[in-house]
């Protein structure tokens, strides 16, 4: 019966181990394998796998069990044959059939029937299992059985380092030597550590044109990682040029490593140069390699973008984002590199990315480019940035909502500059009453009558007020003088404070203009207030209603206007 690999195990055996492992000792397999395939079988921790004490009639016991086994197939015939021998097998009976046995699948089938049978294996067994297997080239049914001893023993037996070894020596006097790595970096990862360490400079000059073997690019990617994690990057700049001599394709993860570390080292220069070559070979952007990590490449973004080369860095970004692969701090530091750079158009973009992609950015990347946009000239940026903000949960001070509103105004975006008042008043956050009243002027300034009524109700409704004066003489001064008398008797009618020479002049206006209902209908809303007492219209008001025939409220006026006293007094 063939052990099935788990599912660990097969993904961990893909393309992107590479990623998987701490590689400091990654190297070592490679030099252990130079040591495995020339010890002409010489066998790992043989002392652990002792000569069996001779008992004469064990020994018997044991021939006949294996003579059985060679001469016929593995059935359940055979099995009961077996049993009738031994119904309870000792060990050494176990380990001396085990020896005796020609055919490595049937020493298999043997291992597994005597577990049935009530054996408990021991961590000899399954390593001289795992011996008989690999010895004889059985390698992918010792690797599946290596990653099912912890599951056969029921966790009693752990996978220890010379279970690994024997299997890396299979490996290596089979020339399997890529397979071998898979299986070290595996190793690594499970935190098992190689030793049923000293050799790394010997294994590279045993491989390399040895037996014809010629390392892949994931054998590569090992070794120069294991050679940045161990401080020789020199070397692994040594491996980088070898591989392109030998035609061998470096990929994402090979330019990756030696970037970072590159970076680590300070020397920018060379870094940039891999870099370039990165981007214009468009490297990232094949189908074939690992799996790219935008985070190997933070270092090289982060310098670039310090250096006035944001959009060099946002090329190779932009290729990562199209493998499927970001990272936030990327977008963080390509924005921020926008932002001083003033190409703040390109750091919005970047942004509206982000947020696509359901990432959030900081508090700090949204001040930055709202700060810059300002700057720039650009406030409609700026606002649609800031209302991004606001829906990533963030609340600026005040004064930004104020500096983004100012300078709306300045450069007349009217339908803008009011969204922002209704933003402001749904976020509660305080009004400033010059920025209000000119907001509310460039909505009349701008054909926006309607609005402009709504953002006054808006904000007298929630405890704010304009410069009232200042608002109806700019009406006024506009000819909009239906529009001043609304104004004035939405002010009276909440109760606001009227300057009465103000409202003298807009009834004085509607005269002259022959709307004298409506001058009137300002006048009664001063009578109802008790403020028309001092009102130096009404004469004008009178005779303006008398000859639009409207007599009543002409006699309404004429009762209530000052006498002559009065209007010396006034």
């Amino acid at each position: 019966m063939t052990p099935i690999a788990n599912s660990r195990t097969r993904a961990l055996f893909g393309r992107n181990f590479f990623f998987n492992v701490n590689s400091q000792d990654q190297a070592q397999l490679l030099l252990a394998l130079r040591h495995y395939s020339s010890s002409n079988g010489e066998q790992l921790d043989a002392e652990n796998v002792k000569e069996p004490r001779k008992s004469s009639n064990k020994s018997k016991t044991a021939k006949s069990m294996a003579r059985l086994i060679n001469s016929k197939p593995w059935s359940t015939e055979l099995e009961s044959s077996l049993f009738s021998l031994s119904p309870s097998i000792s060990k050494t009976t176990f380990f001396q059939v085990l020896r005796f046995i020609a055919s490595p699948s049937k020493a298999f089938d043997f291992f597994n029937w005597a577990s049935r049978n009530g054996f408990t294996h021991d961590g000899r067994s399954y390593f001289m299992m795992l011996e008989i297997l690999g010895r004889n080239g059985n390698l992918n049914i010792a690797r599946n059985f290596l990653f099912s001893i912890e599951r056969r023993s029921n966790g009693s037996v752990k996978i220890e380092d010379r279970f690994c070894n024997t299997l890396l020596r299979s490996y290596g006097n089979a020339g399997l030597f890529n397979e071998a790595i898979k299986l070290f970096s595996l190793m690594k990862s499970s935190g098992v550590s190689p030793s049923k360490f000293d050799k790394i400079k010997e294994i590279l000059g045993g491989a390399v044109g040895g037996r014809g073997f010629v390392p892949d690019t994931c054998t590569y990617n090992t070794l120069m990682n294991a050679q940045c994690d161990a401080g020789n990057l020199d070397e692994a700049l040594k491996m980088f040029k070898k591989m392109k001599e030998l035609k061998v394709q470096p990929d994402s993860a090979t330019y990756s490593v030696l970037i970072r570390n590159l970076c680590q080292r300070g020397d920018f220069e060379r870094a940039e140069q891999l870099f370039d070559e990165l981007s214009d070979e468009e490297i990232l952007l094949r189908d074939d390699g690992c799996t790219p990590l935008v985070a190997a490449y933070n270092p090289i973004f982060d310098f670039l973008c310090k250096n006035g080369k944001t959009c060099k860095a946002e090329r190779v970004f932009r290729q990562l984002m199209k493998k499927g692969t970001q990272d936030p701090p990327s977008y963080k530091t390509l924005i921020i590199g926008h932002c001083k750079e003033g190409t703040f158009e390109a750091g919005y973009k970047l942004l509206h990315f982000m947020l696509r992609r359901d990432y959030v950015p900081d508090f700090e990347t949204y001040v930055l480019l709202i700060n810059g946009f300002l700057q720039k000239g650009e406030p409609v940026l700026a606002y649609r940035t800031l209302e991004r903000m606001l829906k990533s949960s963030y609340l600026p001070k005040t004064s930004v909502f104020h500096s983004v509103l100012s300078e709306l105004l300045k450069n007349d975006f009217a339908s803008e500059s009011a969204s922002l008042v209704v933003l402001m008043i749904d976020r509660k956050i305080r009004q400033d009453i010059n920025l209000s009243t000119h907001t509310v002027r460039l909505l009349f300034g701008s054909e926006l009558r309607i609005k402009a009524f709504q953002i006054v109700e808006l904000l007298y409704d929630n405890g704010y007020v304009v410069e009232m004066e200042e608002l109806i003489g700019f009406i006024c001064q506009n000819g909009k003088l239906l529009d001043a008398q609304k104004m004035l008797s939405f002010c009276l009618e909440k109760g606001h404070n009227v300057d009465i020479n103000v409202c003298n002049i807009v009834i004085e206006a509607l005269c002259k203009m022959k709307r004298p209902l409506e001058a009137f209908g300002l006048y009664y809303k001063l009578v109802e207030k008790g403020n028309h007492q001092q009102l130096s219209c009404l004469e004008g008001l009178r005779t303006a209603l008398e000859a639009g025939g409207r007599s009543e409220e002409a006699k309404f006026v004429s009762k209530r206007m000052p006498n002559e006293r009065q209007l010396t007094d006034l």
